[in-house]
């Protein structure tokens, strides 16, 4: 990943051919323990030139406090502008798709990861496989809306063994557990 702030536009909207707005990054905060090409600590926070209004096709999502639970089998979104299918072409319009919590008892089995799981990592997706996030959807989303339909960051796309592969789901980078240092890092 490229540091310099310089080198790096953030676009908001439905279409990638024609942003509704665009922002600069001021700064690139990669957290200090994280280490090419592990997958642990796989968190960043960007910090934008200006802030950004909220629209019918831009809308928040909140940080959930540390004990926030997304539990087993709860349903979650990811959404990206990554391919569509490993070694595919990237789509032009936004891409969401619908995906389960799997917990990570279930995700750390012989046959799924068999034990890469972390506690600062959280599986979403299908056992049988058919929904996943994709290459270029890294860095993307994850939300959950609570009972109240207040959406929540659960997760943040890391990484996973190609897309959409039967005991092979999306691999993310849990919020939760990051609370504290993104907290620390933004002064939220």
């Amino acid at each position: 990943m490229a540091r310099d702030p310089k080198q790096w536009n953030v676009s908001f909207g439905l279409l990638l051919s024609d942003p509704q707005i665009q922002r600069s990054v001021k700064d690139i905060i990669i957290h200090e323990n994280y280490h090419y090409p592990s997958h642990n600590n796989d968190i960043a926070v960007v910090r934008l030139s200006s802030p950004v209004l909220y629209t019918s096709n831009i809308r928040r999502a909140c940080l959930p406090e540390t004990s926030y639970a997304f539990p087993p089998n709860s349903d979650v979104v990811v959404t990206g502008w990554g391919t569509l299918k490993s070694d595919g072409t990237s789509p032009n319009i936004l891409q969401k798709g619908l995906v389960k919590i799997i917990d990570n008892k279930t995700c750390n089995r012989k046959v799924v990861y068999d034990g890469a799981i972390k506690p600062g990592m959280l599986c979403a997706g299908f056992l049988e496989g058919s929904v996943d996030a994709c290459q270029g959807d890294s860095g993307g989303p994850l939300v959950g809306a609570d009972y109240k339909g207040t959406w929540f960051l659960a997760g943040i796309v890391s990484w996973g063994d190609e897309c959409a592969l039967p005991n092979k789901p999306g691999v993310y980078t849990r919020v939760t557990h990051y609370r504290d240092w993104i907290m620390s890092k933004t002064g939220l």
